[in-house]
C-alpha cells in the first residue's frame, strides 16, 4: 500500500485539510496500519492534486487548504481496493519475541507473556472505546464508514493476542508449576 491510497481513502470520507488528514492518520492508521509523518503527507497531497486525483475544495486563512476527492481519485481508489494486494513483508518484533520465549527461564517467559497480555488488554479497551465513539455518531454509511470495519478486525486481533497470552501462561504454569 502506498500513502496515496491511505490519503485518498481518508478523503473518501469527506473533504479535509492537510492538518485534519494528519490528525486522522495519527488516530486511525498510524498505530494499526501505516506510518507516515506530516512531512510525507503534505508532499503527497501536492502530488495527488497535480495528478488530478484530489482538488483544493477551499482555501482559508494562512493558506490553509481543504482537499476533496475528485472522480478520478475515487476511481483510482476503487481500482486499487479491488486489485489483489501485493505480498507484504512481515516485520513483527513482538511475534519474533513470542517465538523465542523458550530461550528464557520459565519465570522470565511468564513475565514477558504478562507484558503481552497487558498490552492486549490496553489495546482491546482503547479500540472498544474508539468503536463506541464511532458507533455513537451519525454518518451516511453508519458502521460501514471509513475504518470501522478495520477497527473491528483490530479488536478481534487484540482479543486473539489476549487469548494466546492467557493460554501461554497456563501452559508455562502446567509445564513448570505456578509461580510461588
Amino acid at each position: 500500500m502506498s500513502l496515496r491510497f491511505a490519503l485518498l481513502g481518508l478523503l473518501e470520507d469527506g473533504p479535509a485539510s492537510g492538518y485534519l488528514l494528519t490528525t486522522r492518520f495519527e488516530r486511525s492508521l498510524r498505530k494499526y496500519a501505516w506510518t507516515a509523518q506530516q512531512s510525507h503527507i503534505y508532499p503527497e497531497l501536492n502530488r495527488l492534486a497535480a495528478e488530478g486525483l484530489i482538488e483544493v475544495a477551499d482555501e482559508g486563512a494562512r493558506g490553509r487548504r481543504s482537499y476533496a476527492l475528485t472522480d478520478a481519485g475515487r476511481a483510482a481508489l476503487h481500482e486499487w481496493l479491488l486489485s489483489p494486494p501485493k505480498p507484504r513483508a512481515v516485520r513483527d518484533e513482538q511475534r519474533v519475541r513470542m517465538m523465542l520465549l523458550s530461550a528464557l527461564t520459565p519465570d522470565e517467559a511468564r513475565e514477558q507473556v504478562r507484558g503481552f497480555l497487558a498490552e492486549a488488554e490496553r489495546e482491546v479497551a482503547e479500540m472498544r472505546a474508539m468503536a463506541a465513539a464511532a458507533d455513537a455518531g451519525t454518518h451516511p454509511r453508519g458502521r460501514l464508514r471509513f475504518g470501522r470495519l478495520a477497527l473491528e478486525a483490530g479488536i478481534l486481533q487484540a482479543e486473539a493476542q489476549r487469548t494466546w497470552a492467557r493460554w501461554a501462561l497456563d501452559l508455562i504454569d502446567a509445564e513448570t508449576g505456578p509461580v510461588s
